[in-house]
């Protein structure tokens, strides 16, 4: 090996330690791996910036615009509060949780599925009595395990298809994973439906005490006609909300202060919730209720550029020591006062006739463009914009649903490509007003796209230099091998890698090693691409391997041993399954 594969293993190992033990950002880390190899001429610019051309890359950003259509839309809460229902049991509790979650991670990015389901979890775990901790890890897991079931349900299978069509000239179907994948799901969800409740702990789940928050009053209204009519307060999730509680109900004038879990909803019932300001977020997202404020239906903006918004009044706000009423405060300011909040307590009375003071925190609804434009002006002291905090609009999520449905079947029939489809669909979201352009480019995670995109730099490095064979040799070289044995080593390599660097850039890393072994061992190496595939995406050890694992780690309060004792028995079954299954769907 000459210096050209040395320089490429020290690299590697470098980006391996600086993920492994930084907290520098890992894009930061490979993009400085990648300038490194472009810089001492060990790579071309092409071989460099191919993974930005990429076709699995492109095809993951897009579908990226996919998974916000379905978001901005509230069709994935449409599908939970569908599925999830109300079991007896956490046996049942995890059953239904397991299957919708597998489901929807087969034709979604499975990252978009847990960052939506989590607070639909969180919030069904309360009604339920469930503490979120037995459920949300299982929710992780599942998926993962969904998302290995298509080419599009992880980036991961993307990706390796990506290098497979570039590399190889291989181009796998939409559904041929799922010989391996569909398996893979059932005796994995059967584990997490039977074992998942015992081996994790009881934390509960994160809520804020509201005693420590800025606490406000929120009013909304039973919509007419709508789902929650004739539903109790428990089952329409508004007794067990994250972030506020319901205080009272107006009824025809009549006014209900102690509000019982099974008290039946009338249409034109005015709820009023105490707690923080993302309680206001909560109840946007749940179908059936409005705001009561009939001011929020004369702003000139329309539904789908609207945010919730905290502001600070400060000494040269126009309308100190007036009341909301006599402020003119939505036409001037083109924003709606939903609360008010002094000294981090609520204010309470009747909205309009409250007197501003300085100091005085609002929550308001707004344009998206308000906090930009008022962020540096006088009035306010302090303009905040609350994260995902714009109402889902769920008149068009059959919309969107039938969206997904229609790449599904083009790309399941052959008649356009993966990434084809995924250009159609996230074009229609667009056209159809499901996402505005603007929401489409910012749901792009474009963080995400260079480290996969750059990682390919070493993978190709790997190859170029010999570096690939080298370790391939080792691999070999420890006694004589069947095609068999080798397939296991790789995949073990792989999962190894995946638990200490992200899930992308180990399949990346493993694809020329796993090529260089099947050539060395003079045989067919898609089963090797395949095994690679299903390794990577098989993080269940860490909450660093990968990222739903991380997104449910503070909501769930887990430890890092939750993960190796839920993960360790469930990767065992994982690769039980796939080295069983691999080489009987796809020959040495």
């Amino acid at each position: 090996m000459e210096w050209q594969g040395i320089l490429t293993l020290i690299t590697l190992f470098s980006v391996l330690s600086a993920l492994a033990v930084t907290r520098v950002s890992a894009d930061l880390i490979l993009m400085a791996a990648l300038a490194f190899l472009l810089i001492t001429g060990i790579l071309g610019p092409a071989d460099a910036l191919a993974g930005f051309g990429n076709p699995g890359v492109i095809t993951i950003a897009t579908l990226y615009i996919v998974a916000a259509g379905l978001k901005e839309t509230g069709a994935v809460q449409w599908i939970a509060r569908l599925m999830l229902g109300h079991p007896k049991t956490e046996r049942g509790a995890q059953l239904r949780m397991v299957a919708p979650t597998g489901l929807l991670s087969g034709f979604m990015n499975n990252t978009a599925v847990v960052a939506m389901f989590i607070p639909a979890i969180q919030d069904w775990a309360q009604r339920l009595g469930i503490p979120a901790s037995k459920l949300l890890l299982p929710l992780s897991y599942a998926a993962i395990l969904g998302g290995t079931c298509t080419l599009i349900g992880t980036s991961t299978n993307l990706v390796v298809d990506g290098m497979l069509q570039s590399q190889i000239g291989i181009h796998l179907g939409l559904f041929e994973l799922a010989w391996v994948g569909v398996p893979l799901l059932l005796v994995g969800g059967a584990f997490l439906v039977f074992f998942a409740s015992r081996l994790l702990p009881d934390r509960g789940g994160v809520s804020e005490e509201l005693d420590q928050v800025r606490e406000y009053g929120v009013e909304v209204e039973v919509m007419s006609p709508g789902p929650l009519v004739g539903k109790t307060i428990a089952e329409a999730g508004l007794r067990a909300l994250n972030y506020g509680y319901l205080t009272e109900i107006d009824r025809d004038g009549r006014l209900i202060t102690a509000v019982e879990p099974d008290r039946m909803l009338q249409a034109g019932d005015r709820l009023y919730f105490v707690g923080a300001p993302e309680c206001a977020s909560e109840l946007r997202r749940i179908q059936g209720l409005k705001p009561a404020s009939g001011n929020v239906h004369k702003l000139d903006v329309a539904n789908h550029q609207r945010c919730l918004v905290e502001v600070v009044l400060g000494p040269e706000f126009p309308a100190l020591n007036r009341t909301i009423r006599d402020s003119r405060f939505r036409t001037r300011f083109n924003a709606v006062i939903l609360s008010v909040s002094r000294e981090g307590k609520r204010v309470s009375g009747k909205l309009g006739d409250i007197t501003f003071r300085m100091g005085d925190t609002l929550l308001l609804e707004a344009s998206h463009q308000f906090v930009e434009q008022y962020r540096f002006r006088r009035d306010f002291l302090l303009v905040s914009a609350l994260n995902d905090s714009t109402p889902p609009d769920f008149h068009k999520a059959p919309r969107a649903i039938g969206i997904l449905g229609i790449m599904v079947a083009a790309s399941a029939s052959g008649l356009l490509t993966i990434m084809e489809a995924a250009f159609v669909a996230a074009g229609l979201m667009i056209a159809s007003g499901c996402i505005t352009a603007s929401r489409a480019r910012r749901s792009v995670d474009l963080p995400v796209l260079v480290v996969i995109a750059s990682s390919f730099a070493l993978g190709n490095a790997m190859s170029q230099t010999g570096a690939a064979q080298v370790i391939a040799s080792s691999l070999l070289g420890l006694g004589v091998l069947t095609p068999w044995i080798a397939l296991a080593l790789v995949y073990f390599m792989t999962v190894v890698f995946t638990e200490v660097i992200t899930n992308n850039a180990a399949a990346v890393l493993m694809f020329p090693i796993a090529h260089a072994v099947s050539e060395q061992l003079g045989v067919n190496f898609l089963p090797y691409a395949i095994a690679v595939m299903f390794a990577a995406s098989a993080s269940f050890l860490t909450p660093l391997g990968y990222q739903t694992n991380l997104m449910v780690y503070g909501p769930g309060r887990y430890r890092f041993g939750d993960y190796i004792r839920v993960g360790l028995p469930l990767a065992a079954l994982t690769a039980s399954v796939v080295l069983f299954l691999v080489p009987m769907v796809w020959s040495f």
